[in-house]
C-alpha cells in the first residue's frame, strides 16, 4: 500500500461469489474451495479489497481444480479498503494502522496451523499487493514452503534477505510501489542464494494489481492476468508437493 495505484481499479465485492463455501478457519471467515482431502493446499493473502473479490475467488477456484485446497482468509476482519479510495471523509491512516502488514502476518500463523490440522504435508502462498508485504515476511520462515509474490507494496532489502524458500515475484513494468528495477534487484538478491530456486517476472505495460483488478473488457490486460495466474500455478506445482 504505498501509492494510489493500489487504490485503483476496485472489485465489486460478493460475499456469496466463487464455487467453493465460506467457513471458518483459526477464528477467520474464509473462502474454501478445491478438495476437503487434498494434502497440499495454497493459502491466498487478498489486496487491500479482501476476500470478497470475485477474481480472486475465481483464480481460487482455478488453483483448486489442480488439486490443491485453496483457503482465502478475511484477514481485514470485514472492514476491506472502501471502493471509493478519495473520499476524504475516509481515515486512510487510521485503516493502515489497524490492517497492518505485521497483524496479517501474525494472523496467518494460526491459519496454517489449522490448514495442517486438515491432513494437509506441504502449503504454498500467494500474496497480492497489501498481502504480498505480508507473504515476503512468511517467506522468510519454513512455515509454508513456496510463495509467489504479486505486485506487492513496498518491500525492504533485509525482508528479500530473510528470505528461505522458493520464492516468485510477479511485477508490473507500471508500478510506484514496487518498480521494475527495484524487484530485479531483489531477484539478484534472492538468485545469490542456491539452496532454493527463485525468479522475478516483470510482465510489460500492466499496473500494479494488474493479475487481479484487471478490466474483462480489455483482451490484452486479460491475457496478462492469465499468464500471471498460470506462472502462479505452476509455481505451486513444482514446489507444492
Amino acid at each position: 500500500m504505498s501509492s494510489s495505484q493500489c487504490f485503483e481499479n476496485p472489485p465489486d465485492l460478493s460475499s456469496t461469489c466463487g464455487a467453493g463455501r465460506v467457513e471458518e478457519l483459526a477464528g477467520l471467515k474464509t473462502y474454501v474451495t478445491g478438495p476437503s482431502d487434498s494434502k497440499r493446499a495454497i493459502i491466498l493473502i487478498a489486496d487491500v479489497f479482501g476476500y470478497e473479490a470475485p477474481k480472486l475467488r475465481k483464480l481460487a477456484d482455478k488453483v483448486a481444480s489442480a488439486g490443491f485446497l485453496v483457503v482465502v482468509p478475511d484477514f481485514l476482519y470485514g472492514n476491506p479498503y472502501p471502493m471509493d479510495y478519495s473520499n476524504p471523509n475516509f481515515d486512510r491512516e487510521a485503516w493502515k494502522k489497524i490492517h497492518s502488514t505485521d497483524k496479517g502476518y501474525e494472523d496467518v500463523k494460526p491459519v496454517i496451523s489449522a490448514v495442517r490440522s486438515k491432513g494437509v504435508s506441504t502449503i504454498g502462498a500467494a500474496g497480492f499487493c497489501w498481502g504480498g508485504k505480508v507473504l515476503v515476511k512468511l517467506a522468510g520462515t519454513e512455515d509454508i514452503q513456496a510463495a509467489v509474490i504479486l505486485h506487492p507494496g513496498h518491500m525492504t532489502e533485509d525482508e528479500i534477505q530473510a528470505v528461505k524458500i522458493p520464492t516468485a515475484i510477479l511485477g508490473a513494468e507500471i508500478d510506484h510501489a514496487s518498480p521494475p528495477e527495484e524487484l530485479k534487484k531483489f531477484g539478484e538478491i534472492m538468485s545469490a542464494k542456491t539452496e532454493f530456486e527463485s525468479y522475478v517476472k516483470i510482465f510489460p505495460s500492466v499496473s500494479h494489481g494488474w493479475s487481479v483488478r484487471y478490466d474483462d473488457n480489455n483482451d490484452f490486460a486479460v491475457k496478462s492476468a492469465e499468464e500471471a495466474q498460470e506462472d502462479m500455478l505452476n509455481w505451486f506445482l513444482k514446489h507444492v508437493k
